[in-house]
């Protein structure tokens, strides 16, 4: 929604005066005479105070008919990690097995408050604790490879084994051991957006702008379907969405080739394969597709399956639209979606 607190407001012009990088991604501002919108750092010249309204998440700036600048590209740049976050991750990947004190951050010139703050406001968690889900992600991955649990937790830095099995049963649920499952995090910037990917060892299970509407009992549904914790960190199905996402959104991937890992019913996964059958840079409706899986009848059930698909993009459902031709709703927000379908069919190869 529109902020309206003229304090608040005006602080945040002034943010965009200054092109303040603390402020990136707290706020954005979009530009009436241009019909952009921005964020604080952008370089663009300034538009008078009257000309701009303030926005606390992109998505209510989308919906209100701005398009991101083409010089700060807000959905690209809000939520990317500034530099002093890539440099404190820099310093967990080259040491996935060791504490990352505040001591140290301060010894490399980062401030270890302004990392805390950042964690928190983007993932909910704070440094250490992504940390400690790292380490974990890494000694379960070490257990699978045949290591044996007192070796991996005094190497990963526990003074304990008791130690290790506290910590790893705190954050999945259950003691370490080989045949554990855990569900990978991660977030990617797209954009439209940030995403998160979750993945099991057996493929992707998630796929979702992070601010989807009931994300959080997604969430819960996964754990429960799965019987896995969710923890911070990659794999390789991770990676290989995050890769393919990218080149979807650059025009350069029409079919995607992700290992997928979908808990539901038969009838929801029969759904979901027939999405992934509706062309690039076509669409469909609920009654066409309830005729194409042989169950005219089932339209109100192929449209409850479609709103439980929890993959997307790569499950099309933005690709779903009224009988009419009307846009119908969508997790990801309307203006998503609209995107996504204009940006299919300027893709499409003829």
């Amino acid at each position: 929604m529109q902020i309206t607190d003229k304090a608040q407001c005006d602080a945040w012009y002034q943010a965009l005066l200054d092109r303040a990088s603390e402020y990136t991604g707290l706020f954005f501002v979009g530009v009436k005479t241009t019909g952009v919108f921005c964020i604080s750092v952008c370089r663009a010249r300034k538009p008078k105070r009257e000309n701009v309204v303030f926005f606390r998440e992109m998505k209510s700036a989308l919906d209100a008919g701005f398009r991101p600048c083409k010089v700060c590209r807000p959905t690209e740049n809000a939520c990317s990690a500034p530099a002093f976050i890539e440099q404190a991750l820099a310093l967990v990947r080259a040491n996935p097995k060791m504490r990352i004190s505040d001591a140290l951050l301060r010894e490399q010139g980062i401030s270890p408050e302004r990392v805390r703050r950042w964690f928190l406001q983007q993932h909910g968690i704070t440094f250490q604790a992504f940390q400690r889900m790292s380490r974990v992600n890494v000694a379960l991955q070490e257990l699978k490879g045949g290591r044996s649990a007192t070796d991996v937790a005094f190497d990963s830095g526990y003074e304990s084994l008791s130690g290790f099995g506290y910590t790893c049963k705190k954050l999945t649920g259950a003691a370490p051991s080989v045949g554990q499952q855990v569900i990978m995090i991660h977030r990617f910037t797209t954009p439209i957006g940030p995403m998160f990917v979750c993945a099991t060892e057996q493929g992707v299970c998630l796929l979702e702008f992070v601010d989807r509407r009931m994300l959080e009992t997604e969430f819960s549904d996964l754990q429960r379907l799965l019987k896995a914790r969710i923890i911070a960190g990659e794999n390789a199905h991770t990676r290989q969405a995050e890769k393919e996402i990218g080149e979807y959104f650059a025009g350069e991937r029409q079919q995607f080739s992700l290992t997928l890992d979908l808990p539901g019913s038969a009838f929801q996964r029969r759904v979901w394969q027939g999405l992934q059958m509706v062309p690039y840079g076509q669409t469909t409706h609920y009654q066409a597709l309830a005729e194409c899986l042989a169950q005219p009848t089932a339209v109100r059930a192929v449209a409850a399956a479609n709103g439980a698909n929890r993959v997307a993009i790569v499950i099309p459902c933005h690709r779903i639209i009224g009988k009419d031709g009307t846009m119908t709703g969508y997790g990801g927000g309307i203006a998503r979606k609209a995107w996504l379908i204009a940006h299919e069919k300027n893709h499409l190869i003829r």
